[in-house]
């Protein structure tokens, strides 16, 4: 009989613990949070969003980070006091546009809090937004928490850089980033500063804001290849990418000499992705699960194949909002008073009792997520209709506050890959036969065929950028190329340090500059040329500009009223 004891006592057991009620908890209970009947780690509910906005948070506020960092790194080289584009002529001549005064008109033209503030030091301005950004990006990355006003201090920030950028600030992961900012905004409580504001669980609008804009950014990149070039139609733009992208890495060197049959592989999983998948979305729990998962590997598979900026990194930022806390909680550690205990607790609380009071704050709340998700929706006709058209633009904004945009990206590839080389000479007469030019090398970018292809994403030296794009046009549609000439001919600090070599470093500035036009290809593995230590073989293709003296870019830089650039 006393075998039998314990087994025969735990029904009664069963019931004691039953009679004591909820209100006053066993201390086993106790000890047994987070764990199921059976002693295993309990396991998240499905549906909620708490530990998503915490994954989602800092994946934004890392991007915001670099974005923040190149800014800081390059703003004043490209648009400050004497940079290659200043922003303050350009606010002036916007200024002057309309009317002469700062005007709202003025304003909604270019928003940006650059507006207000002393322009006479426009390097001073141009830092203090980005250490700004720096510091609250930081903050976000490291506490995984942030409230309404730190993200729109953000957003703001970054805008007022963007729409004073000009060129130098255009690509379409600019407008991503803000759009993306924008809904991060309202994924915070307004003041709190908690990973777990209890008060404000993730509003579901927000979610599907942001699986909204994943949605667009890869239906708008398939649709726009599909009815771009007929490479992509034929499968074979794959065949060219790897070595015609804007900054190709070593990756990419060996995977352009992929076999034909890969190629068309690759060509076809891009259509995949981009046509089929983002309909995974709206066809319940799973399949956008598994739309999210595929989305992250296709751009960590872009991430380790090219350098294009943090754009695949912010690519991944949405496609996140496609996972729950069930389906995140395995990247958090288990334990009493951790992350994931604190959810279940939560998930336990909203499971036995009633919902919670309709306090004014959350009613308020509910009817800032109404009107968010009403204004997305109403922006978003424009951009509908132009993923309808078969004319379709890519990467634009209907608006100057770039909440809602259009997206694209390859719909054309080019099949050979040209290059703008910047060549300085000391020598009195350019045209002399022994005059010796000299290559000035860019950060990243290809030049010299020996210097291995660079691997530096999520940063970006937009410089480099914009001389790939140079190089499909005439210097006439990039004067901004002349500028910097002119500013290569004074040794001008500033410039140079966008540069990884100057050859004329530690002697006098050069008495003549030029820009050469050359076609670059890949050595092939294993060949002669990469015997020889050459990653690029080139060939020249004609003068891309005549060389140039200071003398000659005095009135050309009047005219534009760009400082004239006084030898260092």
């Amino acid at each position: 009989m006393r075998r039998a004891g314990p087994a025969m006592a735990a029904p009664g057991e069963s019931l004691r613990r039953r009679k004591a009620g909820a209100g006053d908890p066993e201390p086993e209970a106790s000890a047994g949070q987070g764990r199921d009947l059976k002693g295993r780690p309990a396991r998240l509910r499905a549906g909620t969003f708490w530990l998503t906005r915490i994954v989602l948070l800092r994946a934004l506020a890392f991007v915001y980070f670099v974005a923040f960092l190149v800014a800081f790194h390059q703003n004043k080289q490209l648009i400050g006091d004497r940079g290659l584009l200043p922003c303050r002529t350009y606010l002036q001549s916007v200024q002057r546009h309309f009317g002469g005064r700062v005007s709202w008109d003025a304003l909604s033209y270019a928003p940006t809090i650059l507006w207000l503030l002393d322009w006479s030091h426009m390097d001073a301005n141009l830092d203090a937004l980005a250490l700004l950004g720096l510091g609250i990006s930081s903050f976000i990355l490291v506490s995984g928490c942030a409230n309404m006003v730190l993200m729109a201090a953000l957003w703001v920030l970054y805008m007022s850089l963007v729409n004073v950028g000009q060129i130098c600030i255009s690509s379409g992961w600019e407008s991503q980033l803000l759009e993306t900012g924008f809904l991060g905004i309202f994924l915070c409580p307004l003041w709190t500063l908690s990973a777990l504001p209890r008060g404000t669980p993730t509003s579901r609008v927000v979610v599907w804001g942001f699986r909204w804009l994943i949605f667009r950014i890869m239906l708008g990149a398939g649709l726009i290849k599909i009815r771009g070039d007929r490479c992509w139609r034929d499968l074979t733009c794959m065949d060219f990418h790897y070595e015609t992208q804007p900054v190709p890495n070593p990756v990419a060197y060996f995977l352009h000499r992929s076999p034909w049959w890969f190629h068309r592989f690759e060509t076809l999983s891009n259509h995949f992705l981009e046509l089929v998948v983002p309909f995974f979305i709206f066809l319940g729990r799973r399949m956008c699960i598994v739309h999210g998962a595929l989305q992250v590997l296709f751009q960590v598979v872009l991430i380790i194949s090219g350098n294009l900026s943090f754009l695949n990194w912010l690519t991944i930022v949405p496609s996140l909002a496609c996972f729950d806390d069930a389906t995140l909680g395995g990247l958090f550690p288990s334990g009493p008073g951790r992350l994931k205990d604190q959810v279940l607790k939560i998930q336990e609380e909203e499971a036995r009792g009633p919902g919670a009071l309709r306090t004014r704050g959350r009613v308020a709340r509910g009817m800032v997520n109404l009107a968010l998700g009403v204004l997305v929706a109403w922006l978003s006709i424009p951009v509908v209709l132009n993923l309808l058209s078969p004319r379709q633009v890519m990467n634009s904004s209907f608006n100057p506050l770039r909440i809602v945009n259009t997206y694209g990206a390859f719909g054309s590839i080019t099949r050979e890959r040209t290059e703008v080389i910047l060549q300085g000479t000391a020598s009195a007469n350019a045209s002399a036969p022994d005059a010796t030019w000299e290559d000035y090398e860019f950060k990243c970018k290809p030049g010299d065929l020996r210097r291995r292809p660079c691997l530096i994403s999520p940063y970006h030296h937009r410089l480099d950028w914009l001389m790939w794009f140079a190089a499909f046009q005439t210097y006439e549609h990039n004067e901004w190329v002349i500028h910097l000439a002119g500013k290569l001919l004074a040794n001008d600090a500033q410039a140079l340090s966008l540069l990884a070599r100057n050859p004329f470093e530690g002697r006098d500035p050069p008495r003549w500059v030029r820009g050469e036009h050359y076609r670059y290809k890949f050595s092939r593995p294993g060949g002669r040329h990469a015997a020889e230590g050459k990653w690029w073989i080139r060939r020249r293709l004609g003068p891309y500009f005549p060389p140039l003296s200071r003398q000659d870019l005095r009135g050309y830089f009047t005219s534009r009223e760009w400082p004239y650039p006084e030898p260092e």
